[in-house]
């Protein structure tokens, strides 16, 4: 391997390494040390400073001013929407969104620094190298934000198929002579899930003085789920109108159920149409060498 590409790879190893711990999040800051006698003993400015961890005190500042230029040369929106994905992804800290603004400032940065080490460090040319060169562009300055949307649609899809059997547990509950929120109290005790938090979530609101209707509307909201919202609505005007609220889960439990198989159809008519692509360009290639080959050989032969 060429001396130039293997001393590129272990420093773009290294960033990766040292931008991971980074991410990884700070700890508390050390201000005494215990004594022999048990007793905390203040330590000064510079102790205190180097009794904290490496990365507390070279590579946070260094997080700090990436989250900065990604504040502030990211478009207009992009962290507010960033910012609901990651809600709608089931992590809404602040310090997450700040990790991932970082991340995209060494993404958009090593970029450059990748195709130097392409065009100058290695022996790649024509085709090759432009495709290695877009493949690293593409990967750099997209994979963070397609990872995201993924952790965002598996949760989606998560709460949809945990729906349907929760709507039953609480028609169940419901119907044995328990209240609303105490059915969905024991549900969410029973069915864990990204469902359950979202409902366990709602539930301290409503216990934290919030309104039940604002409080499954929030719900609604960060979760996005085209049937959740249904349930909501469903709900909200069953108090509204004073409507049995077991008659209600249960029909729409019963949609739920009806939603779910749909779903499931519909992705197995979509199934032969996915796998045209690869039998056209992998399967069908080898079975017509093994197929047409020897034939075409022979007639090859024979002509000569």
């Amino acid at each position: 391997m060429n001396p130039q590409l293997l001393l590129g790879l272990v420093g773009v190893v290294a960033a990766v390494v040292l931008a991971a711990v980074a991410l990884a999040g700070t700890t508390e800051p050390v201000t005494t040390v215990q004594s022999d006698s048990g007793e905390g003993i203040p330590l000064s400015t510079r102790q205190s400073e180097l009794a904290n961890p490496f990365r507390d005190r070279a590579l946070a500042p260094v997080l700090r001013a990436f989250t900065g230029l990604g504040r502030k040369y990211t478009p207009t929106g992009y962290v507010d929407g960033i910012r609901k994905k990651f809600v709608s992804a089931g992590v809404g800290s602040t310090e997450t969104v700040d990790r991932f603004l970082a991340l995209r400032v060494i993404t958009v940065v090593a970029i450059p620094i990748s195709w130097t080490l392409v065009l100058f460090a290695t022996d790649m040319k024509g085709l090759m190298r432009n495709a290695v060169l877009l493949l690293l562009t593409l990967v750099l300055l997209l994979g963070p934000d397609a990872v995201v949307n993924r952790r965002v649609e598996d949760r989606r899809l998560e709460v949809q198929r945990k729906l349907p059997e929760i709507l039953d547990l609480l028609v169940i509950s419901v119907e044995a002579g328990l209240g609303f929120e105490q059915a969905l109290d024991r549900c969410v005790q029973v069915v864990p899930g990204p469902l359950s938090e979202e409902f366990n979530r709602m539930l301290g609101e409503t216990r934290a003085g919030s309104n039940r209707a604002d409080a499954m509307r929030a719900m609604e909201t960060r979760i996005n789920v085209p049937e959740l919202r249904s349930f909501v609505l469903a709900v909200l005007q069953a108090d509204t109108f004073g409507v049995s609220i077991g008659r209600v889960l249960r029909s729409q439990a019963d949609e739920m159920r009806i939603k779910r198989r749909q779903l499931a159809q519909e992705r197995a008519m979509k199934a032969p149409v996915k796998m045209l692509v690869p039998m056209v360009f992998c399967i069908f290639p080898a079975l017509f060498v093994i197929t047409i080959g020897p034939a075409v050989i022979n007639i090859m032969n024979n002509f000569k």
